[in-house]
């Protein structure tokens, strides 16, 4: 099994991705684009297993069976750094650990490989500290930046990177992977896959977790009990209600024992009161916990919003008579009596209203009114 398994529906990428990595002399900063659930970070990781691999023929690298390809993949091979944030945007700090990082030479490979998830996350400041690194890298770096489209990283950034774009897989190919590799139902997968609109993470926990799917079932039948204001605003609190517990879950699970290790990082006195330097240390920490708690909200909110839009989407489709499969085939009927009570101009302004409320909750604006707001603009006007 080679590392290039997992992209699925990417067939130009992975060509244009093997030929790079049988290179000598490979380009030193890529920039990999596409919509959510395309593969980006799974693009990037492939290519940094296949520049490290350990075959000598060219054309055989990328493997997935020697050491190099292995540990890549799993994110634990010594020349390989993948950050990720947790936060609404990554700090100016951790760019300078990564420039900083990013100067080693390599450990046991051919190359030090540094891989930016959400690199559209750098506020310019950060971004100008990057760009250095990426116009005059150390001669055995490479940068692999991923990002949902071209635009959103600072033009002197991307102008220096070789661009990698892809696209959402078929939803029949997603379901074959599932099916392939966690050995689902093919109908399941299949179901999953169709769900989530070619989002293979997404596809699989609808797949694995019942739980997903009823939840996904709840917000996509929002609309259908949208009576008046007092059910819009009971519906945008028990989403928000939903973040919020997500949030506090993935809190309950983590805060406390970061809290645990730094302290014993610190040498803190067990049971003491804490010396002024180490209360600072404790305070920046729960900062970033509530950055990520901020985050995880956020994301969760976001996806909710996602499939939200599938209901008029579909809506749309009936009522322009498309002919294009439904997204929730399940709700037919449902779907039917909606488009015959509502316009094609309404359910657009609908599409917009939603759209609008991702733009708003990736700012500072406040979530729940936020959600109040769209759920009581769109109720369905007779």
């Amino acid at each position: 099994m080679s590392v290039w398994d997992e992209l699925v529906g990417q067939e130009a990428v992975v060509e244009q991705l093997r030929r790079a990595a049988a290179q000598d002399v490979p380009s030193h900063a890529w920039l990999f684009t596409g919509p959510p659930g395309s593969g980006r970070s799974t693009a990037a990781r492939a290519l940094a297993a296949a520049l490290l691999c350990e075959r000598e023929d060219p054309r055989e690298r990328g493997c997935g069976e020697c050491k190099s390809c292995r540990t890549a993949m799993a994110g634990t091979h010594a020349d390989l750094t993948h950050f990720a944030t947790e936060n609404l945007s990554i700090k100016i700090e951790e760019a300078r650990e990564l420039v900083v990082k990013a100067q080693d030479r390599p450990a046991v490979g051919r190359w030090r490989v540094v891989i930016v998830e959400d690199a559209d996350r750098m506020p310019e400041r950060t971004s100008n500290v990057l760009l250095k690194a990426i116009e005059e890298p150390p001669p055995h770096t490479i940068w692999l930046l991923c990002a949902p489209s071209p635009i959103d990283v600072l033009v002197t950034i991307r102008s220096r990177c070789r661009p990698v774009g892809l696209k959402v897989p078929a939803t029949e190919e997603v379901a074959r992977l599932l099916t392939r590799r966690d050995g689902i139902e093919e109908e399941t997968a299949l179901h999953a896959a169709r769900l989530a609109q070619g989002h293979v993470g997404v596809a699989r926990r609808l797949a694995v977790y019942p739980e997903a799917r009823s939840r996904r079932e709840d917000v996509v039948r929002l609309p259908l009990g949208l009576a008046g204001i007092s059910s819009a605003v009971a519906a945008a609190d028990r989403l928000i209600a939903t973040a919020e517990a997500e949030s506090d879950a993935d809190a309950e699970e983590r805060n406390e024992r970061e809290k645990a290790d730094l302290l014993v990082t610190l040498g803190a006195p067990e049971g003491a009161k804490l010396p002024p330097h180490l209360r600072a240390a404790v305070r920046r920490l729960e900062e970033d916990q509530k950055r990520r708690a901020r985050r995880i909200q956020v994301d969760t909110l976001d996806r909710f919003l996602i499939d939200l839009s599938t209901f008029y989407r579909d809506v749309l489709t009936l009522q322009l008579r498309t002919g294009s499969p439904l997204i929730n085939q399940h709700l037919q009927r449902e779907l039917d009596d909606y488009a015959l009570n509502s316009t094609a101009e309404r359910t657009l302004e609908q599409i917009d209203t939603i759209n609008l409320t991702r733009r708003r909750i990736s700012t500072t604006a406040n979530p729940r009114l936020a959600f109040e707001a769209m759920t009581a603009s769109l109720i369905l006007r007779h």
